[in-house]
């Protein structure tokens, strides 16, 4: 097993973990104290996150076993880790440790209920999770909170994923497509998965089956892209913008939730057009273009967690 750190202060902008794992980005993680999503306004602790990644093209060939920490703040912090291998390029890529966050919120309009989500959750990064376990994240995400997506995916990979050891300690590894397209649709409700199952069984046949993965939508102009993701089953246009953003690299995505729904409603009416398409381009606009999915995310959490 191996261990180390990275320093926060030599990273491009702020970092903070616990408000970058727990912001409904990402159902990958969780917490050894077993408070995932306990504290809906997660942000600056010490807790250690725990998940399993896939292998990782260019960057690693197995499944890795990871755990990592933040101890200290969101300018002179330290991320500690511990895993199979060296854990810093897994890192750099699933939290986004290269990214310029100072330059990306300099980048975003300046409007008072951004500044205001910015400067509550200085640090948050958005995630870059794995390209099939994110959109089964999100097929299971419809009408739910965000605690109890957490544990369907949970259950998913106590259930059904591969063990793998580190440290003495056992990890369960997201199934695949293959060993989920095998499951009956009685066996993934029993996982509460509701409605939702069907769904999921379907979505993992298409990729075990060869028909389509969502990997392939990362090389199409955005909403090309989006359009691409809603072939699999479950996948509407607000999931397809998730896996597009905290998945695929699209930054300008802004998934068009309740909560930012709400938002257009109550602070950007005129950006209300009638159809998704037409509305996500405008709060797109509002919200800087390049890089409206960091704005999105910051006023999702935000509005969820503070309730303003």
């Amino acid at each position: 097993m191996e261990r180390g750190a990275i320093d926060v202060v030599d990273l491009a902008g702020p970092f903070d973990l616990q408000a970058t794992v727990e912001s409904g980005q990402s159902y990958l993680w969780n917490r050894a104290d077993g408070r995932t999503y306990d504290d809906l306004h997660a942000y600056g602790g010490d807790a250690w996150y725990e998940t399993v990644v896939d292998p990782i093209p260019g960057v690693t060939d197995e499944r890795v076993p990871l755990r990592v920490r933040q101890v200290g703040g969101v300018h002179d912090g330290t991320l500690e880790w511990e895993a199979s291998i060296d854990a810093v390029p897994l890192l750099t890529r699933l939290f986004r440790l290269d990214d310029d966050l100072d330059a990306i919120r300099g980048s975003t309009p300046d409007l008072p209920l951004l500044t205001r989500a910015f400067d509550r959750y200085e640090g948050m990064r958005l995630t870059r999770d794995p390209a099939f376990s994110c959109l089964i994240s999100f097929i299971c995400s419809a009408q739910m909170r965000v605690a109890r997506i957490h544990g369907m995916q949970r259950r998913l990979r106590e259930t059904y994923g591969d063990v793998v050891e580190l440290g003495g300690e056992s990890y369960h590894a997201f199934p695949g497509p293959e060993t989920l397209a095998t499951r009956t649709e009685s066996e993934l409700r029993d996982l509460s998965l509701g409605y939702r199952a069907p769904y999921v069984r379907r979505t993992a046949e298409m990729l075990a089956d060869g028909e389509a993965h969502p990997s392939e939508a990362a090389d199409l102009p955005y909403e090309a892209a989006r359009e691409s993701l809603t072939q699999f089953v479950g996948v509407g246009e607000k999931v397809a913008d998730c896996v597009a953003l905290f998945s695929l690299g699209f930054l300008e995505a802004v998934p068009l939730d309740t909560w930012i729904r709400t938002t257009i409603e109550e602070y950007f009416p005129d950006c209300e057009r009638g159809s998704y398409a037409e509305t996500s381009r405008a709060i797109r606009d509002r919200f800087g273009g390049a890089y409206a999915g960091y704005a999105q995310t910051y006023v999702f959490y935000h509005l969820r967690a503070d309730g303003e």
